[in-house]
């Protein structure tokens, strides 16, 4: 579980990666971990990389935590995706997304999804556009959990397949958390998430230039 102190720290202008200068597309993909409550603040501080568009892929649980009507951006979830498709030719949202999306970012994951993708079981929206990831795409992971469920063995088992797939994991760090309890499991912090973002975007867009 996530604490819920919203406020983030800053990296320092120095450290600061540089910003991709190409157009690209963010998919953000939310689970039902307490840190989905910084789902605001992270679409907006994505938003503020220039050129960058986003949209959010949402679980039904991961609703719980925050307020739609905080987020600037296309909002998907399960719902999106039945009511598009009525007959053969209609749109498959999960195909859509995984087509518009040039980098993907599972924000925060919890274990039930990281259990989820580890075993390629793709019962939502969420799992099924990474279950039809374009694997030449980068995607990003985000870990958030209780310490408790992070030291089960069964979890270090699920993030190094997640890694052996070729995702990137963004680990999750030590904190307070809201049950009271102290030690490894919270999401990284925001600005940790989008500065990792940028240097993705930008590796690709050397690699673009080159």
């Amino acid at each position: 579980m996530e604490p819920l102190t919203l406020s983030e720290p800053q990296p320092s202008p120095q450290n600061s990666l540089p910003t991709p200068q190409k157009k690209y597309h963010v998919l953000v993909g939310v689970t039902g971990s307490v840190a989905a409550l910084k789902l605001p603040i992270l679409v907006s501080e994505l938003l503020e990389i220039p050129g960058l568009k986003v949209r959010v892929v949402t679980t039904e649980r991961a609703k719980h935590f925050y307020n739609p009507q905080e987020i600037p951006v296309t909002l998907y979830s399960d719902t999106e995706e039945w009511q598009l498709w009525k007959g053969r030719t209609d749109p498959v949202l999960h195909i859509d997304l995984r087509r518009w999306a040039d980098l993907m970012l599972v924000a925060p994951l919890d274990a039930n999804t990281l259990a989820k993708i580890a075993n390629g079981i793709c019962d939502n929206l969420l799992t099924c556009v990474i279950r039809a990831w374009d694997m030449t795409k980068p995607l990003l992971f985000c870990p958030a959990m209780n310490t408790a469920m992070w030291e089960h063995p069964i979890t270090a088992q699920q993030v190094e397949q997640l890694k052996d797939f070729g995702y990137m994991e963004i680990p999750c760090v030590v904190k307070r958390l809201v049950c009271g309890d102290e030690g490894r499991g919270a999401m990284a912090e925001v600005w940790t998430i989008v500065e990792k973002v940028k240097a993705i975007l930008s590796e690709r867009d050397l690699l673009t230039q080159s």
